[in-house]
């Protein structure tokens, strides 16, 4: 079974174009589960990290989670067979040997610093046997003289295992030795009894090798020739019979064995890709190479049939639309947080954890509460910072209760003046200099679907109507392009003033501005094609949204 697919994570990931509850949320509750489990939980994010968030991890000296673009299940998630590689020298019977003890069909030759170099199967051995006319195959195959003493269980007389038998052929002395004059020839390995005659004359017409068999004892005459002469001399138990028949079973699979047009896979490749290759090849096994380029084991297409996903917590959103790229071939185990059921289905029952708080971080440090895990100071800096991001310091409508008092006691346990903290955060998150129109509308962005309408939101809060100001003209032509890349009916863009709490909604789309203004009875900007102003309103979450599904529905 593949290391990976024993030790198998879990990624803790939030939504697409991550805000700063998503990230740190994520962070939060990977390291919760791993104080919980002792198992692997690894942060993820499906975006780049945006200026606001970047300055809360840096502020608390936390690295940001690992990108993760998609989650589509790659080899490296299924479990791996990890059939050991052995050496080109090895016999055709040892490796038939291992087939059966390994229970397998295929076993790849790897050479000593683990590359691969071949493949030997069944069908090979079988095909192998089926060459019983040529009599010169084991020299052709450069057979090492320690394979023919290991597969005949035989001893070594005179002469040194690691030679190899590589010119003549071979051949039983059966008849007397006024015959056998002329059928052998220089460097022949020839197999024969406990004839004193026939085993002189062998050595005399100079044979690379002889076997003697039925363990006949070689006299020291026969030796002492042998070694003057370079012959090989060994011993078996077995008859002539058995001999001859299984002397081919020493070649080395070396000879036999696939060497070009070897289709392998990597560890990184997906499943999906996969699959069609294997099923337009007749081959039963297919080897796995790390990045590299080294053998770490084979898979069957039996393999890709119980294969598992990646697995999966989600934060801080729930829909599909916003869900990183992939995640319907993943297993959720777990979703948690603080928005509407969207559209996010599972193949097995998952813990679902939402609540009408204003972030998902004041969920996930009642859940450090509730299992009595010390929160330290650089993970109640992170939620805090979450909380402060998602309620816009308590100003949104999304903020409760409960999201006052954990931001409270979380700011007592990071040692921060959440006010002062809470400006510098939020500046940092709204210095948009040399930013491209691409970055500012994608840095907190989600896309939404009510029935057969799509639309997307992007949101920017600021405490700088200035700079709020001078986006509209930047922001209104990129949403007609934004629009048409993601095919959505309509475009929304919030510029959020922090101070005076209240949004100036950019509108894209047939109808969009319409809509607004009927949803919201807010008052129609004459000059300005594209603008709505919407005093009292900051949240996307609580009053936008609704506020748009209501009239799309209606």
């Amino acid at each position: 079974m593949g290391e990976n697919y024993k030790n198998r994570k879990t990624i803790v990931i939030g939504h697409k174009n991550p805000d700063t509850d998503s990230i740190c949320s994520a962070i939060c509750y990977a390291n919760l589960k791993r104080v919980l489990t002792g198992e692997q939980y690894q942060p993820g994010r499906a975006g780049r990290v945006n200026e606001e968030t970047q300055f809360v991890l840096h502020y608390f000296g936390v690295e940001a989670p690992e990108l993760v673009e998609n989650v589509k299940t790659q080899v490296r998630d299924i479990e791996i067979r990890e059939t050991k590689g052995v050496k080109k020298n090895l016999s055709l019977k040892k490796a038939w040997n291992l087939m059966q003890e390994a229970n397998v069909v295929t076993i790849p030759t790897v050479t000593e610093d683990g590359i691969l170099e071949g493949l030997i199967t069944v069908g090979d051995i079988a095909k192998s046997y089926m060459n019983v006319y040529d009599s010169s195959i084991l020299s052709k195959a450069n057979t090492p003289y320690e394979n023919i003493v290991e597969t005949l269980e035989g001893a070594m007389a005179i002469g040194g295992k690691s030679k190899y038998f590589n010119h003549g052929k071979v051949l039983i002395a059966a008849a007397n030795p006024d015959m056998m004059e002329y059928y052998i020839s220089k460097g022949d390995l020839v197999i024969l009894g406990n004839r004193y005659e026939s085993q002189l004359c062998a050595i005399e017409m100079e044979a690379a090798c002889i076997i003697v068999c039925e363990g006949a004892a070689v006299s020291m005459t026969i030796k002492k020739l042998a070694q003057e002469r370079g012959c090989t001399v060994m011993t078996t138990p077995y008859d002539t019979y058995t001999a001859a028949r299984l002397v081919n079973q020493s070649i080395p699979i070396s000879y036999f064995m696939t060497t070009e047009g070897l289709i392998s896979f990597e560890e990184d490749d997906y499943i999906d890709e996969i699959k069609e290759v294997m099923a337009s090849k007749r081959h039963r096994d297919f080897p796995i190479l790390d990045k590299d380029g080294k053998y770490m084991g084979m898979i069957s297409r039996r393999n890709l049939l119980g294969a598992k996903g990646k697995r999966l917590i989600l934060v801080d959103h729930n829909e599909k639309t916003q869900a990183v790229e992939g995640m319907e071939s993943a297993e959720v185990l777990e979703i948690i947080d603080h928005h509407r059921l969207g559209t996010v289905e599972t193949i097995a029952p998952v813990f679902f954890r939402n609540q009408p708080v204003g972030c998902t971080a004041t969920i996930v440090y009642q859940m450090y509460q509730e299992n009595n895990v010390e929160v330290k100071p650089k993970i109640a800096g992170l939620l805090c910072s979450a909380i402060i991001s998602d309620t816009l310091l308590f100003r949104s409508p999304t903020c409760t209760e409960s999201d006052r008092k954990a931001a409270l006691a979380l700011a007592d346990i990071a040692g921060i003046q959440m006010e002062k903290y809470a400006s510098s955060m939020f500046a940092a998150g709204s210095n948009l200099k040399g930013k491209t129109d691409g970055e500012i509308f994608y840095q907190d962005f989600k896309k939404f679907t009510v029935g057969k309408v799509t639309f997307g939101v992007g949101q920017i809060s600021s405490l700088n109507a200035k700079e709020l100001d001078e986006l509209k003209d930047r922001m209104v032509p990129y949403m007609k392009k934004a629009r048409e890349e993601h095919g959505v009916d309509m475009m929304f863009f919030m510029l959020t003033n922090i101070l005076t709490e209240s949004t100036v909604l950019l509108c894209e789309g047939q109808g969009a501005k319409q809509m607004v203004i009927g949803a919201f009875r807010a008052e129609e900007e004459a000059a300005e094609d594209h603008v709505v102003s919407l005093p009292g309103v900051v949240s996307r979450k609580k009053q936008l949204i609704p506020g748009i599904m209501l009239a799309v529905q209606e």
